[in-house]
């Protein structure tokens, strides 16, 4: 059964019996999705068919080809089980407003059910579909472990103000996803599989940054890259996770970012595993905790990716210090090629474009040092915003915006004690990096 607790209506409509429509956007997976079980609980409640739809916006934020192969391979493996299910898989390429508004009106929906996302972009695309139809509009929240709108209703100060609504909604909530059936009610027309190569032809999307093949996408695969991380490195997980020179992360974010596997199955696994303690809450506090802060923060501030919706505080200090001299200035172009006088900042940034994944703890070093090496902070936010969306194959998520917040802008974070360029934003220092794990080792495995 799905989780009406995770529904918000959109437009206040109720749905009618005619075929339902799930709007897939944020969670591209047929399992643990209650979204999709949403949809499927409303069909059935109905006697009506199901389809999913997903709308593919030619660009999209930033994102190059390196990030529009990894989703349109993982789609192309959802089709098919979708195929198995009975349920149909339609992706149409275009403005997706315009494109989903066709859909429901041709079909006669009598409810379309959509993704829960925090994102200024996609609430406008509800917005504007809300607007143009009469049809019942739900949203579901199968991102986040505790959906946003019940874990807090205001942007939260910090991760000690979320943890504890967090974690007293955690049992009430991190409980087994249950699965979709074959869907009894079948699309009453034949429907043609989608031409995956007729559809890469509609993007407009940068192709010089590459495509990334150390990292398989789909579903099948985001399960065999968590049960690698449970055997092999959960355990060292508190000790290695901050060591950009060991390989002690899980990886999982471009999965977790595309919702090609949910946060809720991740936690479960990681939790039955029985691993060390410290580590196993260690992680659970990434995944959890620090994620579903930053959704928070992108779904109560609308100007999260940019300057401005940094806090007062940190917009005063560093305007105050505007006219401190630089011992550096490097152009957005310098800092895309890695042509910095630091071989560590350099060996993050080429790790980024070469992986399409910058180590965790070298985002934040990489992006303070953007701060200190440009000419104005909104020139640095920018930059940051700009190269982080283009490279990581988990650009354009709300975890990045508020990374970025917190290391440009001091989000989440307190005064510190005032420097030169960073008035009392939280600095972070070469040789105080270099000193907590092996620098040489890092910059080595990034030399090319």
């Amino acid at each position: 059964m799905a989780d009406e607790r995770r529904a918000a209506s959109l437009n206040g409509i109720s749905a009618k019996p005619c075929p339902v429509i799930y709007w897939m956007s944020r969670d591209q997976r047929a399992g643990d999705n209650w979204a999709l079980l949403y949809a499927q609980d409303a069909a059935i409640r109905m006697k009506q068919p199901l389809a999913v739809v997903f709308t593919l916006a030619p660009s999209f934020l930033g994102a190059a080809e390196r990030q529009y192969s990894f989703m349109l391979e993982g789609l192309a493996l959802i089709e098919s089980r979708l195929e198995k299910l009975r349920i149909p898989f339609f992706i149409l390429p275009g403005n997706p407003p315009d494109e989903i508004v066709k859909f429901i009106k041709k079909h006669k929906a009598g409810a379309l059910v959509t993704d829960f996302s925090p994102l200024k972009i996609h609430r406008e695309w509800k917005d504007k579909v809300s607007g143009r139809t009469r049809t019942a509009f739900i949203e579901i929240d199968s991102h986040n472990i505790v959906p946003c709108r019940l874990a807090s209703g205001k942007q939260e100060f910090s991760a000690r103000t979320l943890r504890p609504k967090i974690h007293r909604l955690l049992p009430v909530f991190l409980t087994p996803v249950p699965a979709v059936k074959r869907h009894p009610f079948p699309w009453p027309v034949k429907t043609e599989r989608n031409d995956f190569k007729m559809l890469y032809k509609t993007l407009k999307s940068d192709k010089s940054a590459g495509r990334i093949t150390w990292l398989k996408p789909g579903e099948e695969e985001a399960v065999k890259v968590l049960k690698n991380f449970i055997n092999k490195k959960l355990n060292g997980y508190g000790a290695d996770r901050n060591n950009p020179a060991k390989d002690g992360q899980s990886n999982l974010s471009p999965y977790i970012h595309f919702g090609q596997i949910s946060a809720q199955r991740i936690a479960l696994e990681v939790q039955r595993a029985g691993k060390d303690v410290e580590s196993t809450e260690s992680f659970i506090e990434e995944l959890i905790v620090r994620r579903e802060l930053a959704e928070n923060f992108c779904f109560y501030n609308g100007r999260c990716d940019s300057f401005e919706g940094i806090p007062g505080w940190a917009r005063k200090t560093l305007d105050s210090r505007r006219k401190d001299i630089r011992e550096y200035i490097y152009s957005e172009k310098q800092f895309e090629n890695a042509e910095t006088h630091d071989d560590l900042w350099n060996a993050a940034q080429r790790e980024m474009v070469n992986r399409g994944k910058m180590h965790g703890y070298m985002r934040m070093y990489w992006a303070k040092k953007i701060l200190e090496w440009s000419r104005t902070p909104e020139e640095a936010f920018s930059f940051a915003v700009r190269l982080n969306d283009r490279y990581e194959l988990d650009g354009r998520d709300p975890s990045g915006y508020a990374g970025i917040a917190w290391s440009v802008g001091g989000l989440h974070d307190r005064p510190w004690f005032k420097r030169p360029v960073f008035g009392s934003v939280r600095y972070m220092g070469g040789k105080s990096i270099r000193a907590r794990f092996n620098a040489e080792t890092y910059i080595e495995q990034n030399r090319n």
